[in-house]
């Protein structure tokens, strides 16, 4: 049987705003995979600000954002989801640090001004974004473990130190996003491990509130899930690229959808899926 469709809509791309620092170095590739196939694959999901602006924040598919956009496209096609949907769930990436010495990656962090390293034994820690201590915590295989320390009492301070301690090895080491929390399980698979750093949670809420104010987090430490979500949707370029009006973009987007349904050509999925034509 199939479910609720979830929301698609063209909007215009000038009222979508991202949340965090985009690594601008992935996007060409992106570009030319697109033209190439002169189909819209899979649309970012967005969720519109509570300060009635009329913006929406993209949690998933900044990459897809940013290559319209450069592209010059005037509007763009989303999934619209609720801040405050039960389907939408916000976790954290942490990042694995590799390609410089632990040493020069230890180093470079001491440098951030107003925050401290402190030695803490215990792994299991969790980092706690308003808390005494603990705002990150960074492991090496070497040193051991430290608490990212700081007497910071605004959240945007906060926030601040967390781009700096970012900015201190993205520019100077390689980085991947991974959900493991003990530094030990990727020995095997980085030889010139440099470090773990864990990141603190944040609310749904303070990350509209944060994006809507012009402030972004660290690229790659937001971690939204959605459920349901379209994928695969293969729209036609041409239709994105169109100069039409938005509202003549939706109608037809609204037809070929319920063409789409009438000759079976949607399926839901209730259980976890696993996808070989990526």
């Amino acid at each position: 049987m199939l479910q609720e469709i979830p929301r698609l809509e063209f909007l215009p791309i000038a009222s979508l705003i991202l949340h965090e620092w985009h690594d601008d170095q992935r996007t060409p590739p992106l570009i030319e995979r697109i033209r190439e196939s002169g189909l819209f694959r899979n649309p970012p999901i967005v969720a519109p600000l509570p300060d009635g602006s009329g913006r929406n924040m993209v949690l998933d598919g900044a990459n897809r954002f940013t290559a319209l956009r450069q592209m010059g496209y005037h509007d763009i096609l989303v999934q619209v989801v609720q801040p405050d949907d039960p389907g939408v769930r916000l976790q954290n990436w942490n990042h694995v640090v590799w390609g410089l010495r632990s040493e020069e990656f230890l180093a470079d962090i001491r440098e951030i001004p107003g925050a401290e390293l402190v030695p803490t034994p215990d792994r299991n820690a969790l980092p706690e974004l308003m808390g005494d201590c603990g705002l990150a915590l960074i492991q090496t295989r070497g040193a051991g473990g430290f608490s990212l320390c700081t007497e910071a009492e605004q959240l945007l301070d906060r926030v601040n130190l967390l781009n700096s301690l970012v900015r201190s090895y993205i520019s100077v080491g390689h980085l991947d996003r991974t959900s493991v929390r003990d530094i030990d399980l990727l020995a095997n698979i980085y030889p010139d491990l440099s470090g773990l750093v864990v990141f603190p949670h944040f609310d749904v809420a303070d990350v509209l509130d944060l994006a809507g104010a012009g402030y972004l987090l660290p690229a790659g430490i937001t971690r939204f899930t959605i459920a349901p979500r379209a994928l695969h949707i293969n729209y036609p370029l041409s239709e994105l690229q169109a100069e039409k009006p938005l509202a003549e973009k939706n109608d037809a987007l609204q037809r070929w959808i319920q063409e789409r349904i009438a000759r079976k050509g949607v399926r839901y999925y209730a259980e976890p899926t696993f996808l070989f034509d990526e």
